[in-house]
């Protein structure tokens, strides 16, 4: 928090005293709540909505020099009153719902004059962009019910098209209409002529002009005083030489002239606040905002008011247009200051439709005009009301004329009648019954249910015996062909009428006649094809899954289709049952087998019925139990019948057991259960339901349909609407996507298999990219893989980080390679987990050399040079605690340089791409390596002069050194950055990342394991951070000691730093198993050079002194002779803890060690460190934050 106060006392004090404006509501609101806190006083000539009103708790240094929307509305509502007015409508543009300006500045004027107005008058809005002038008329009309009295708001444009809308409704001849235009900033060329626009036709010019006698205008008052004139010329003068801007004939806006007075006041307050004492300037914004409220002083536009709540209290015009000269004058003025409205000498109002004086607020007879009722009703209505009755009478006994000679015409002209010579018949197209499953057939239609089962008399026989049904074309139509059991047919008046009502039903749930044909000995009836079967059929082949979805569609088609039956003359269905509900090719259930009873019933039905035909009573299992009790049953059933129906099949649908399934513990014949049924008694039998597999609104639902008492069953529009409810989370609108997509997972998995194939292409081609990215920059990487060609690029400024192993040749020539290879997979691990932390990218590494460089291939500015400096100290001080697995005892010492400069990089060669850098600053960075010293980050004079401009680091001078090639050059070593947190100033060494490798007991066969990929966070689990090792500092003498103080100064350092290094190691922590793979097996240990040169492999442009480079070819890094620093290991005398799990663990050259149960509480991502704001003229790169200081020391293993 005390922060954040520095922040705005900073603010406050050093950059601003006043604000003067900004005039939008949504921009001045935010500004004058932090003004407020910070004490500005903030003076604007906007901010004139209601809520700035309120400025003790949001706005408390807030001043308004125009006033406010409050002063509007009372000046409207002194003018209304005036005029006796009371009622009023208000018509205003404002934004659209969706748009992101929020409301505009007339919904904001007109709030005021709503509030003013006691919140009763009706109000309309409309956005004037998308508004066309058939809305314009609409809203007039609207209003027009309420009001006579009509206050607009909106731009000069808008108004005008509202008032040629009123012209052409009449509003204005007829006198009874006033129009209210408020426009508080004006500053139109047109102002006193709004009415004329130079693009518009004279018709419409002159239509305008007529409108206009009934607009008055509520404007601002502008001044007349000669100030005001003569700062309006200058202002005008102003703006057409500088801005070449042109405000026109009149004079400028009083919006321009409040900025001016809001000077003036904010002068004059300051002026009061000087004390006695010159020089000692009191601005508080809080004492200034209190002097200028209240008070009242001479300004610009003549006398301005402030009342005590920081308002202006302004002044408003009432402009009319004079018929005579077609211009707006002003007539009455009203004055604020002591709410008065008054005239202006020799002008008066001009009312339009020629009256003399103001019309009334409300119309003699009302809105509606109730309270004028006309109670006479004149001979002419009387007689046109007799002639109307005849007309009507007469239209009603013709339309039913119409339509009886009508049905008598389709009745005798037999649309439905088909000849047997127009069927194309298919003697082959035969399939099963609906009693087998539709597996055997590939051909399965709804033909399969329209023969009977009374042919078959008992179970047994159903497996051995087929029924088939024949097919044909019919009009290129399949179609059901269904033979009628009778030789001859007997035509008559209502077998014609049953017929035609047939052939007019049409439904999506019903199955289509298309005709009858009656010649002896073909008579059959033609129905549409269904090929996937009935209902029955489907519920019987297990194959068919019918999910949740499937069978809500299944029983909503079965409601839809019988509700329109019902509706329909035919009345009732009389047979409804699985079998007679067919499935036709696009999974659509209809149903089929209704009307026509008469033609459907067999030759035999006079005859005494078979008792013990098996098919007659299982026929009869979907019928209602009051039909049953029935001797001589209607053929046509009944609609309740129908709905027990309906039920019997639900439960079909449900249970897919078979119809009226009474449970494993029943095996009760279907004559059995119809007798039960057809007893009925207190307790009827019906199919079991099993609570537990069964939906509660489902199983509630068929309980109601098969009722005992058919008053008590619900009738199919009811079932409906109740259907719905059931599948309203699981229907769709479209019922062919939702089947079809249920019967597709039978039919082929092969997308699946296309996507498990396209998912292990798109995992292998990631997985390259990957291992590019990892080898390339990604944006050279990304280039590659589109097929662009990678241009080299120029970067004006990075900064190269060389370093090297000092002894390694001795090193490597009394070690195995394998020893070698796990040595500097460990350290280069280390080194790669660390440099994550920061914005740098690793070009390459060859031997025991590693090449980092920061600012390219994403330029950071001059954060390049802080970024490798960080990164130096933090390698630094992890080389002070790394072991050296095969020699734990001797101490590894670390050589690094440092330059920065320009350089060129580019991808180089078509096999094995390599990220190059060239130029000389590669071959100076390698010079200041090569001529540093163990454990010391050598620095060149540019890369001192950058970070000297961060103020954080703390270098020493060297010397003067003799580089090949380049001279002598004053070079200076890196030894530590500054802490800047709290009153503690001193030098720290940067120990952002102090890691060490895990001691590991391996075998003598080490393991390769490749490293799985991972993420940051798991390679910087693999090292463990240490506590740093801090510097004591020695006080800092001025700047004109020699560089030989500085030399003997930074020695001391270094002494004290390998002191505080040796005596920390007892809390160093180790987490093992540094993963990642070697970055180079194969090192060139040849070379006896005293200084690195250029070299052939990409470093060198074949010169000793050539332009460097980096990122591909071979050469010996290492140097033999002259490294300074010594070619031996110090031998360390640290005590170092080892985490073991108990067994000999694979090498972890390249697979990461788990760490163990006991050191769980070991953190697996970065540590926390101090926030930036410690730090002078930090800033953060690249992803994550850098490496600071721990605040907290970490926590032992």
């Amino acid at each position: 928090m005390q922060p954040e106060k520095r922040r705005i006392s900073h603010f406050r004090v050093y950059l601003h005293d006043a604000f003067f404006g900004p005039v939008c509501d949504y921009v001045i609101a935010p500004v004058a709540r932090y003004a407020g806190i910070w004490g500005i006083p903030v003076l604007t000539a906007g901010a004139q909505a209601e809520a700035f009103r309120y400025k003790s708790e949001h706005y408390p240094t807030l001043t308004r020099m125009m006033g406010s929307h409050r002063l509007v509305g009372e000046a409207l509502r002194h003018i209304l009153e005036r005029f006796g007015w009371k009622i009023a409508g208000l018509l205003y543009h404002n934004h659209a719902m969706a748009s992101s300006r929020g409301n505009s500045e007339c919904h904001f004027t007109l709030g005021a004059v709503f509030t003013a107005l006691g919140q009763t008058s009706v109000h309309k809005s409309f956005n004037q962009e998308t508004t066309t002038v058939e809305d314009y008329r609409d809203l007039l009309n609207f209003l027009a019910k309420s009001a006579r009295i009509v206050v607009m708001c909106a731009n000069s444009t808008t108004i005008r098209e509202i008032l040629l809308a009123a012209e052409q409704l009449g509003m204005v001849d007829s006198g009874e209409y006033v129009f209210f235009s408020i426009e508080l900033s004006s500053s139109d060329n047109n102002s006193k002529e709004p009415w004329r626009v130079e693009g518009d036709t004279a018709e419409r010019n002159e239509k305008a002009r007529k409108a206009y006698q009934a607009l008055l205008t509520v404007t601002a008052r502008t001044p007349d005083n000669i100030e005001y004139l003569n700062f309006s010329r200058e202002v005008k003068s102003l703006a057409q030489t500088k801005y070449n801007f042109t405000f026109g004939s009149d004079s400028v806006s009083t919006f321009v002239t409040a900025f001016y007075d809001a000077v003036i006041l904010y002068a004059l307050a300051l002026k009061e606040s000087l004390p006695e004492h010159p020089g000692r300037v009191n601005l508080d914004g809080g004492d200034l905002t209190r002097r200028m409220w209240g008070r009242s002083f001479k300004g610009i536009t003549g006398d301005v008011n402030i009342d005590e709540n920081g308002d202006r209290i302004a002044d408003y015009s009432l402009l009319d247009m004079n018929p005579e000269t077609s211009k707006f004058e002003i007539v009455a003025n009203y004055y604020g200051a002591n709410k008065t409205l008054q005239y202006v000498a020799g002008k008066r109002i001009h009312w339009s439709g020629g009256r003399s004086k103001p019309p009334p607020d409300t119309p003699t007879c009302g809105f509606d005009g109730s309270l004028c009722p006309d109670n006479t009703l004149p001979g002419y209505a009387i007689l046109s009301m007799v002639l109307s009755s005849i007309v009507v009478f007469l239209f009603v006994g013709s339309v039913f004329i119409y339509r009886h000679f009508k049905l008598e015409a389709e009745i005798a002209s037999m649309t439905w009648k088909v000849h047997w010579n127009d069927i194309i018949f298919v003697p082959n197209a035969k399939t099963r019954g609906s009693m087998f499953s539709l597996i055997a057939n590939k051909m399965r239609g709804s033909q399969l249910t329209i023969y009977s089962d009374e042919n078959i008399s008992m179970p047994g026989e159903i497996e051995n015996r087929n029924v088939y049904i024949p097919t044909g074309i019919y009009k290129n139509s399949t179609v059901a062909i269904k033979l009628i059991p009778r030789k001859k047919v007997e035509i008559s008046r209502p077998l014609l009428l049953e017929l035609k009502r047939m052939k007019d039903l049409q439904h999506d749930h019903l199955v289509r006649f298309y005709g009858a044909c009656i010649e002896p000995p073909y008579c059959c009836l033609l129905t549409e094809y269904c090929p996937k079967g009935s209902l029955q059929d489907i519920l019987e082949n297990e194959q068919i899954k019918l999910d949740r979805v499937f069978r809500g569609s299944l029983i909503h088609d079965i409601v839809r289709g019988m509700v329109y039956l019902h509706a329909s003359e035919v009345k009732s269905h009389g047979n409804l049952k699985s079998s007679n509900c067919v499935v036709d090719s696009r999974f659509v259930l209809k149903i089929a087998d209704f009307g026509l009873h008469e033609l459907r019933r067999p030759a035999y039905c006079g005859a005494e019925v078979d008792k013990n035909n098996y098919a007659f009573w299982r026929g009869q299992l979907w019928t209602a139990p009051e039909l049953l009790r029935m001797e001589r049953r209607p053929p046509e059933g009944t609609q309740k019948g129908d709905v027990y129906s309906f039920a019997i099949i639900v439960h079909e649908i449900v249970i897919r057991q078979g119809p009226f399934y009474l449970g494993d513990d029943y095996d009760f014949s279907p004559q059995e259960i119809v007798e039960g049924v057809k007893r009925g008694g207190g307790s009827p039998l019906r199919p079991a339901i099993d609570d537990a597999a069964v939906e509660e609104e489902v199983a509630t639902l068929m309980r109601k349909c098969w009722a005992q008492d058919a008053a008590d069953r619900p009738d199919f529009p009811a079932l409906k609407q109740t259907i719905r409810k059931i599948n309203k989370d699981y229907e769709s609108s479209n019922i062919l996507d939702n089947l079809l997509s249920r019967m597709e997972q039978y039919a082929t998995n092969l997308e699946t298999l296309v996507e498990e194939r396209t998912a292990d292409y798109l995992e292998e081609k990631r997985k390259c990219e990957e291992l590019l990215y990892q080898l390339l920059p990604k944006s050279v990487a990304s280039q590659l893989i589109i097929g662009q060609s990678v241009i080299a690029e120029t970067y004006d400024q990075v900064t190269i980080y060389f370093s090297d192993i000092v002894g390694f040749t001795k090193l490597s020539a009394e070690s195995t390679p394998l020893q070698v290879v796990d040595l500097l997979n460990d350290l280069y691990t280390c080194f790669d987990s660390i440099i994550e932390n920061f914005d740098v990218y690793k070009v390459e590494t060859i031997g025991d050399a590693y090449m980092v460089v920061s600012g390219l291939p994403v330029r950071n500015g001059t954060n390049h040079a802080r970024e490798i400096a960080k990164m130096s100290l933090a390698l630094r001080d992890t080389v002070m605690t790394f072991r050296i697995r095969h020699r734990p005892s001797e101490q590894l010492k670390l050589r690094i340089g440092m330059h920065s400069g320009p350089c060129v990089a580019g991808v180089v060669g078509l096999k094995m791409p390599r990220y190059c850098l060239f130029g000389d600053t590669v071959n100076t960075a390698s010079r200041m390596e090569s001529n540093g010293e163990a454990l010391k980050i050598h620095v060149s004079p540019k890369t001192k002069e950058i970070l000297d401009t961060f103020g954080t680091f703390e270098l020493v001078c060297r010397g003067e050194v003799t580089l090949k090639g380049k001279g002598t050059m004053t070079t200076y070593w890196l030894i530590g950055e500054k802490a800047m947190s709290g009153n503690v100033q001193g030098t720290i060494t940067v120990s952002s990342v102090m890691t060490t490798v895990t001691s590991m007991t391996t075998t003598s066969n080490q393991v390769s394991i490749e490293e799985p990929r991972g993420s940051r966070e798991d390679r910087a689990a693999s090292v463990a951070t240490c506590q740093p090792v801090q510097l004591k500092a020695q006080e800092v003498q001025s700047s004109k000691q020699n560089c030989q103080e500085q030399n003997h100064r930074g020695t001391q350092k270094g002494v004290q730093e390998q002191q505080r290094a040796q005596s920390s190691q007892e809390h160093r922590q180790i987490v093992g198993g540094q993963g990642g793979s070697p970055e180079s097996q194969n090192h060139n240990k040849g070379g006896g050079s005293k200084e690195r040169s250029g070299g052939d492999g990409g470093r060198g442009g074949g010169k000793e002194d050539g332009g460097g480079g980096g990122g591909g070819g071979s050469r010996d890094w290492n140097d033999k002779e002259e490294r300074q620093g010594g070619e031996t290991f110090t031998k360390g005398t640290s005590r170092v803890r080892t985490i073991s799990n108990g067994s000999s663990a694979a090498s972890p050259s390249r697979n990461r060690s788990v760490v163990s149960a006991s050191s769980t509480n070991v953190s697996q991502g970065r540590r926390p460190y101090q926030a930036s704001e410690s730090v002078a003229n930090h800033t953060e790169s690249g992803s994550s934050a850098p490496l600071l200081v721990p605040t907290t020391p970490p926590s032992r293993v």
